[in-house]
C-alpha cells in the first residue's frame, strides 16, 4: 500500500490509524484479515475488496456501492449465509493479481461518503457473527506496513507523522543528505534523532572503535559481547539504526585534509568532535564550500566536587557565518573534564537535541522567529542564550 496515498487521504489514513490491514492491488482497495463465520459455524478470515476511485492521488466518493470478498460465503453464527448483502457467488478474475469469490451489495440511500464508511459497513456486517462467538477476534491487526524501497527511506511506514497529521512538514527534510562527523556521545544522539526523519541519506564518519565508556554517554545499551568484538562505532550504530532508516552509510575512518573533499556532497553537516585542529580545518572547508553546518560542544569543570559548564551549539550557513571564528573553539582545553571521558549522557543528548532542532528550523520544519546561530546553555544557572542572529 502506498504510504503517500494513505497520508494524503483522510479516509485511507483512518484505516491505518485504527489498525485495519489495508492493501492496494491493481487499483483496488483490500482489507485483509476480516473475521467471518463459515457454513460450519467456524471462524475464518477473508479479504474485503473494493474498486478505488481516484483523481491523481486523491480518493473520490466511491463510484459504486458493490464490494467483493475473497473466502467462503460469510454466514451468521449458526452457519446460514448472510443473504442480505450476498449478491452472487462465483470465482471471478477481477485483475491479473486479484481473484474474488463473492459479490456483495448493500446500498444506502445517499451512497457512501468515503471509503472508510463503505468498507467498515461491510466489515461490521461480515464480522459481527464471528465476534458474537468469540469477542477476542478482530479485523484491526495493526500490522506493520512495509513501504517500497523507492518510496520511503524507512523500513516501515512513518505512522507517527501520519497520525499527527504533519507528514507534509516531515517531508521538508526528505531532500537532505546529512553527514555526522564524530559518533561519540553527542554524535550518536544526533544520529538517533536524524534517523527518525525522512533525510535522504545519513553518513557517519568516525575511525574509533566502540568502547565501554561509549555505552554510558550514548543512546542504547551495547552488550558486553558487542564491546568485546571491538567493532567500529559507525558500524555498530549503522547496524542498529538501519533497522529503521534504510540509507545510513558508515565510514569507519576519520575526516582529515586528505578526504575532506567527501563532504562536498552533503547538504548539511553535524560536527561533534573534540579535536580543535581538525575542527578548524573542517569549519574552514565547509565555509569555503558554502555547506551549512552545526558545531556542537560541551565545556565542563569540576568545582568543589560538582560539575559546572556550558553546552554549545553554533550554526553556520551561507547567509550567516561571520561569527564562526569568535564562537567556535579551535583549541583543546586541558581543564575540560568532558574531554577526559566523563560519561554524561544527558548533556550529550541535550547538545544533540539543540543541534537537530536548529537543523529542522533551517529546513522549515519548526518556525524560527529568533534565527539565532549561536546558543549556549549554562548548567548551574539554568540559562539558555541565543546570539548571532541572522538579519
Amino acid at each position: 500500500m502506498s504510504h503517500r496515498l494513505i497520508s494524503r487521504n483522510a479516509d485511507l489514513r483512518r484505516f491505518w490509524d485504527e489498525g485495519y490491514e489495508i492493501e492496494l492491488v491493481d487499483g483496488h482497495l483490500l482489507i485483509n484479515q476480516v473475521p467471518y463465520v463459515d457454513s460450519s459455524a467456524k471462524i475464518k478470515y477473508g479479504t474485503l475488496v473494493s474498486t478505488l476511485h481516484l483523481a491523481g492521488d486523491a480518493t473520490l466518493k466511491p463510484d459504486t456501492h458493490v464490494a467483493y470478498f475473497i473466502g467462503d460465503a460469510p454466514c451468521d453464527k449458526n452457519g446460514s449465509v448472510i443473504s442480505a448483502i450476498l449478491n452472487s457467488s462465483s470465482l471471478m478474475q477481477l485483475t491479473a493479481n486479484l481473484r474474488i469469490n463473492h459479490t456483495f451489495s448493500s446500498k444506502p440511500a445517499n451512497g457512501y461518503a468515503d471509503y472508510f464508511e463503505k468498507m467498515t459497513t461491510y466489515v461490521n456486517i461480515i464480522s459481527g457473527p464471528a465476534k458474537s462467538l468469540d469477542d477476542s477476534v478482530t479485523e484491526k491487526t495493526f500490522r506493520i506496513i512495509e513501504p517500497n524501497e523507492e518510496e520511503s527511506v524507512f523500513n516501515y511506514l512513518d505512522t507517527n507523522s501520519v497520525r499527527a497529521k504533519i507528514q507534509p512538514i516531515s517531508q521538508k527534510l526528505s531532500d537532505q543528505r546529512i553527514a555526522i562527523i564524530g559518533t561519540g556521545g553527542t554524535g550518536s544522539y544526533i544520529l538517533d534523532l536524524v534517523a527518525k526523519t525522512m533525510a535522504k541519506e545519513i553518513h557517519l564518519y568516525d575511525g574509533d572503535i566502540l568502547k565501554s565508556h561509549n555505552a554510558f554517554r550514548g543512546p542504547g545499551a551495547p552488550s558486553i559481547e558487542e564491546l568485546r568484538q571491538r567493532v567500529k562505532k559507525v558500524e555498530y550504530l549503522s547496524k542498529i539504526y538501519s533497522k529503521l532508516h534504510r540509507r545510513i552509510t558508515p565510514h569507519a575512518y576519520y575526516i582529515d585534509a586528505s578526504n575532506m573533499h567527501e563532504l562536498s556532497a552533503f547538504d548539511f553537516v553535524f560536527l561533534s568532535l573534540d579535536v580543535g585542529k581538525v575542527r578548524k580545518q573542517l569549519v574552514d572547508f565547509l565555509l569555503e564550500k558554502d555547506i551549512s553546518f552545526v558545531d556542537t560542544g560541551i565545556g565542563l569543570q569540576n568545582i568543589d566536587n560538582e560539575l559546572i559548564g556550558i553546552v554549545r551549539v553554533t550554526t553556520c550557513t551561507k547567509n550567516k557565518n561571520d561569527h564562526a571564528t569568535k564562537t567556535i573553539p579551535f583549541e583543546s582545553d586541558v581543564e575540560n573534564e568532558y574531554a577526559n571521558n566523563i560519561q554524561i549522557a544527558d548533556l550529550n543528548a541535550f547538545n544533540a537535541t539543540l543541534a537537530v532542532i536548529k537543523w529542522k528550523k533551517l529546513c522549515g520544519f519548526y518556525n524560527d522567529l529568533e534565527r539565532e546561530n549561536h546558543s549556549t546553555y549554562t548548567i548551574n544557572v539554568n540559562m539558555l542564550t541565543s546570539t548571532d542572529h541572522e538579519a
